[in-house]
């Protein structure tokens, strides 16, 4: 896709975990690197020492005697000034865009080659569908041209694909565009060493060669990291449905996401056995909640289940997907933060200090350990550290990781919760809900202090009397509820529970929302496992 990179370094920070991940991927490709030191203004900058730092990183991801002679600019950004030495103050970018140009080399090609454009991205239009977006690396393409892909499948997560089958895809150009500025503007033709975007092959994904029926030669796909994780999204199903959202169907909720793959790769759907549910697979627990607040945001009622991981069987051991993250804190928090990091199964790979005297550690964690970190790690250090993660692949399986030791507190009818009700519940449960809440049978109101749920009524009302006591008079002070947010709601909830979002609220409910059909259901497990326990 590029020819040359510019490596952009805090003159104050240094390089941060996502600098040696961006470098190492451009160093793997041989690809020429031009360092720009920035913000020099800054009254703590160490220009000096950083430029160290950057060297050190370079030696430490195995540069060659050319990739470490980088050439090296200094910026400073506020006021759009560039200079080669840092002793001499920049009057414009000049220099930068110098040094670019004269290290970057022009696009090389093979002349009267066919067509060969590797998409390395995607887009999505409301008028031509799915877009593809890469490089043209030989031949030229033009508006009307007949285009081709030919692709060797491989198993999908769901294994609904035979790997190794060769499919071809044909069709034609319909949309042709290329960047000028931040727009897009239409063209009729584009040559090798451009950057496009091509509609009219429906079904074309990131790692694709687009060529030319007559002589096709794909090029080398790209490498795509899988999704981890998976959830299940439905029809919003509680007695509060329909109050709040626009497009509350199953219908509605599929086609948003057949919206979201056209432009969205990383994200996959599928159905499940339930008519109004689907199986929606990501990289991640931010990906998917970023996906849900946008729905949530652009009028969907929806349900969505705790998120999983995605298993794999390789070699008849089960294996499970693992991140690695870099952890920025300040050294007063390294105790909590190691202690969390232990409990979710990781392991430490490095640790250093900084010159600013934070603390940086590098752990290896399976996926499951992180499904909910974020916001423990913040209230750890008080919301002063900064985490980073990239994916490292499947590894064995780590063994149980918790993930909550206590219950819920379950409404078990319907009505307005009130203050009476609610004064007596909080002595043993922390609250989500206020006084004035619609709730209903099923929806969870709070977190019990013990292992147990635990159904209460939230609508019970003092009863009148003609008696009047001494504290009949007496204000009932209730503890303020603990406000949901859509990524601690989604962290909270267990396996049997679900998380009801629609566009003005947030609620908490079990899958079975009856309290009788609930403990039959518990009972017939109880069964099954005194059943197994005995036949072993």
């Amino acid at each position: 896709m590029v020819d040359s990179v510019l490596l952009l370094v805090d003159a104050a920070e240094g390089p941060l975990p996502q600098t040696r991940y961006v470098l190492q991927k451009a160093m793997s490709h041989n690809l020429p690197v031009v360092v720009a030191i920035n913000k020099i203004d800054r009254s703590d900058a160490r220009s000096a020492e950083v430029l160290d730092a950057v060297y050190e990183l370079f030696m430490d991801l195995g540069a060659d005697a050319t990739q470490i002679d980088f050439p090296v600019v200094y910026t400073n950004a506020k006021t759009g000034t560039a200079t080669l030495r840092i002793d001499e103050p920049g009057t414009d970018l000049r220099p930068l865009f110098e040094l670019l140009i004269q290290h970057t080399p022009a696009p090389r090609y093979v002349p009267d080659h066919p067509l060969q454009l590797l998409v390395t991205n995607l887009s999505a239009n409301d008028y031509v569908g799915r877009m593809a977006i890469g490089r043209i690396w030989n031949g030229t393409i033009k508006m009307g041209q007949k285009i081709v892909i030919v692709r060797e499948e491989a198993e999908d997560t769901a294994g609904t694909v035979e790997p190794g089958r060769t499919v071809t895809l044909t069709g034609t150009v319909t949309s042709l565009t290329t960047a000028h500025g931040i727009e897009r503007v239409d063209i009729d033709r584009a040559s090798a060493g451009d950057i496009v975007a091509v509609a009219g092959i429906p079904d074309v994904t990131i790692g694709d060669t687009l060529t030319d029926p007559g002589d096709p030669r794909p090029m080398p796909r790209l490498d795509m990291d899988a999704p981890t994780l998976h959830m299940t999204f439905g029809a919003n199903t509680s007695p509060l449905s329909g109050r709040a959202g626009r497009y509350v169907t199953s219908r509605h909720i599929r086609q948003r996401l057949e919206r979201e793959v056209l432009g969205n790769v990383s994200i996959e759907f599928s159905p499940t056995e339930s008519a109004d549910t689907y199986e929606v697979r990501g990289r991640g627990e931010l990906q998917l909640a970023i996906l849900i607040e946008q729905m949530r945001r652009e009028g969907y009622e929806l349900q969505a289940s705790r998120p999983e991981v995605i298993l794999r069987e390789i070699g008849g051991e089960t294996q499970e997907p693992y991140e690695r993250i870099t952890v920025d804190i300040p050294p007063d928090f390294i105790g909590p933060v190691q202690a969390a990091l232990a409990d979710r199964k990781a392991r430490l790979e490095q640790m250093s200090t900084d010159a600013d005297g934070r603390v940086r550690m590098e752990y290896v964690i399976p996926v499951r350990g992180l499904i909910g970190f974020r916001g423990q790690l913040l209230t750890e250090t008080r919301g002063t550290a900064l985490m980073h993660q990239i994916g490292e692949g499947y590894g064995p399986w780590a063994g149980e990781v918790t993930h909550r030791t206590t219950g819920v507190i379950v409404a078990d009818r319907p009505g307005v919760s009130n203050a009476y009700a609610l004064f007596n519940i909080q002595e043993r449960s922390e609250l989500f809900v206020g006084v004035g809440a619609d709730v209903y049978e099923g929806m969870i109101i709070g977190e019990n202090s013990r292992p147990d749920d635990m159904d209460v009524n939230a609508t019970k009302e003092k009863k009148l009397t003609n008696m009047r006591t001494h504290a009949h008079d007496e204000a009932l002070r209730l503890t303020p509820p603990r406000e949901l947010t859509l990524e601690s709601a989604i962290e909270f909830i267990g396996v049997d529970e679900l998380v009801e979002v629609t566009p003005k609220s947030i609620r908490l409910r079990k899958r079975v929302l009856s309290q009788h059909d609930r403990r039959r259901i518990a009972g017939r497990e109880y069964d099954r496992a005194m059943a197994e326990r005995e036949a072993r």
